[in-house]
């Protein structure tokens, strides 16, 4: 975390023990909006609901205008039709925004909550509770499953959420979902959350950008897991400055120590 203000908190995937953390009191008390780290949730949703194919392919529409929100993709133009498990390593704001849709208010409502994105984790002795409103028309459904309106989270709500995906990963209980767990390890692979690959571990992860209602500058997150196959690790990064891919690139740091702890007898 040198020269970046902010917080990382690494736990243990089965107990939620704290491995390591900086800022663990910013982390637990921080609101602020999570950008594309919440996609995952929104398109498991609708895959588990029978909502959403895995399979289909939509095209990424360029400009996105939402609600008077420039929202353009940050993906390059060459990535233009893209499926569930596309959408999340690209991170596709066309494509979240379309099927975002399909969902009502209180579906995805529920889905966030169920993630516990508004409740407190227990991982640290003062907490902040994450706030999510309930969206008036469309426009807010879409802005909110991008995380750039009506929701502020702490990035321990985001650790935690995270976490009980790695749970799943470890149980083999992905069912319908199994293209957003796919689409965590390409992010990292290949995708927007580049930053954090390592040679010797598969990581699995997703970034998030977004800027403050009263402040233009953008916040980055990055939030994961590793070894993806079973994961024993989850780890959040937050940057008060700077963009999703920074904070990948710091979360590389903690993965590569790990993927070498792990080789030592």
């Amino acid at each position: 975390m040198q020269g970046h203000v902010g917080a990382i908190v690494v736990v243990k995937v089965t107990s939620e023990r704290i491995l390591a953390a900086r800022n663990l009191d910013v982390a637990g008390k921080e609101l602020v909006r999570p950008g594309s780290t919440l996609k995952p949730f929104v398109v498991l949703e609708l895959l588990e609901t029978g909502k959403l194919d895995a399979k289909q392919r939509l095209l990424c529409r360029r400009p996105l205008n939402i609600g008077g929100v420039r929202m353009d993709c940050s993906h390059t133009r060459d990535v233009t039709e893209l499926d569930a498990d596309d959408a999340i390593a690209y991170s596709c704001n066309s494509y979240v925004a379309a099927v975002t849709l399909r969902l009502d208010e209180g579906e995805l409502l529920g889905a966030l909550r169920r993630a516990g994105l508004d409740s407190p984790t227990g991982l640290a002795k003062s907490e902040s509770a994450g706030r999510i409103e309930r969206p008036a028309n469309q426009g807010q459904l879409q802005l909110t499953a991008l995380g750039e309106r009506g929701i502020e989270v702490t990035p321990l709500g985001l650790l935690e959420a995270y976490r009980k995906l790695a749970l799943r990963k470890r149980a083999g209980s992905v069912a319908a979902g199994g293209a957003v767990f796919d689409g965590l390890e390409h992010a990292v692979a290949y995708g927007t959350a580049h930053g954090a690959f390592v040679e010797d571990m598969k990581v699995a992860g997703k970034t998030g950008t977004a800027a403050a209602a009263n402040n233009p500058r953008t916040h980055g997150l990055f939030v994961g897991y590793a070894p993806a196959e079973q994961p024993e690790i989850a780890v959040v990064v937050y940057l008060k400055q700077g963009r999703g891919p920074d904070a990948a690139m710091v979360a590389r740091a903690v993965f590569a120590e790990y993927a070498q702890m792990m080789k030592k007898p």
